[in-house]
């Protein structure tokens, strides 16, 4: 016979209250509505009816690129076509045509971390799986990815001259001139992975951060958007100085996350840029003030093969960077050139309160934890 249960005898287990979240700051609420828009747009471009019948191998690529293009991300460049266009329009209400025109612009983006993750033989982005893992094993994988790239590219141009506003033809032309630099850029950073150290100049990796990241992602956002807003010359200039530094202080702060970063916070590899012998500016910092042997050391450090550079190697390659200043001078230039960045940023005309929401984002680019 079953006895009940005394109710005053049972244990009593409360329910967690759930603590209340502080309702999102202007600049937040700003980001989430930049972020929430151009993804809404992204997905708007992946919708291809012309491409539906093709072939069902390619439907099944263009769904595993759709979700890889909309995995979450801060959206940068989208948010800073936005501020620009704001700023010059004094008001943070913009047309459809301008998300449209921002999603474009960050699947070009896309287009370039697909190529950028072959070359770099990676395996991680935002989190997940490269794209090249995700559409097949080795080479194979590779070749595929290479030409969804190209689609996207070819799908992102469509998207920005398609956007319906009447300076959408000279900002894409301006945007792709910027990217002729960023190839540049990105061909100097392979060839100089292959170069012994001592043939590196630390100017040289300020160059590489210059072309492949201040000016393509900072400068050329800011400046498009404003340029479709009709602004005139001088606060496109203001505008790409403000990009030059904060892109500055972006790129040298990803190097500091691909040699010393944690991949739960960085979401891709932290030994990325070891492996894959790049010539960063913490590396080259450190190895200008080492002594003689400790530069022989890093030599034979960053020329290991990819398959030998173990945890050993990497903490060894840290240590050295660490003790010789390498972390140290990179963390000053980020700091100087944020500085610099909030100077320019505050020569800008106030509009909307669009530099507040600029200096909110940039202050939050620039502490990125490595």
């Amino acid at each position: 016979m079953a006895h009940p249960v005394s109710m005053e005898s049972a244990p009593v287990v409360s329910a967690p209250v759930p603590t209340p979240q502080p309702p999102p700051s202007p600049e937040q609420a700003w980001l989430q509505t930049v972020q929430h828009q151009v993804e809404a747009s992204l997905a708007e471009l992946f919708e291809l009816p012309d491409e539906a019948s093709l072939d069902v191998r390619w439907a099944q690529a263009m769904e595993r690129t759709r979700s890889y293009s909309l995995r979450p991300a801060k959206r940068v460049r989208p948010a800073l076509v936005v501020a620009g266009y704001s700023l010059a329009r004094g008001s943070l209400k913009v047309p459809s045509g301008v998300w449209r025109f921002a999603a474009g612009l960050e699947l070009l983006h896309t287009f370039l971390l697909i190529h950028d993750d072959v070359a770099d033989q990676a395996e991680l982005r935002r989190g997940g799986a490269a794209l090249h893992h995700l559409l097949g094993p080795g080479r194979a994988g590779e070749d595929l990815a290479v030409v969804v790239g190209d689609h996207l590219f070819a799908r992102s141009l469509e998207a920005m001259l398609t956007s319906g506003l009447r300076g959408a033809s000279e900002a894409s032309r301006y945007y792709l001139a910027v990217c002729r630099h960023t190839a540049a850029g990105q061909y100097l950073d392979l060839e100089l992975s292959r170069a012994p150290l001592s043939e590196v100049r630390l100017f040289q990796t300020l160059r590489v951060a210059h072309l492949k990241t201040a000016r393509y992602g900072f400068c050329a956002p800011l400046v498009c958007g404003a340029m479709l807003a009709g602004a005139d010359g001088e606060l496109c200039e203001a505008l790409e100085r403000v990009g030059r530094y904060v892109g500055l202080a972006y790129q040298l702060r990803d190097d500091l996350i691909g040699l010393f970063g944690d991949v739960r916070v960085a979401g891709k590899a932290a030994d990325g840029d070891f492996v894959q012998g790049k010539r960063t500016f913490p590396v080259m910092a450190a190895y200008t003030r080492a002594p003689v042997l400790v530069r022989a050391e890093l030599e034979q450090l960053w020329a290991l093969p990819p398959e030998v550079k173990d945890e050993a190697a990497l903490a060894r390659a840290r240590a050295l960077i660490e003790e010789h200043g390498g972390r140290a001078a990179c963390e000053r230039m980020v700091e100087r050139a944020s500085r610099a960045g909030q100077r320019a940023l505050q020569a800008l005309p106030e509009r909307a309160g669009v530099r507040e929401l600029l200096d909110t984002l940039i202050t939050r680019l620039a502490r990125r934890a490595a």
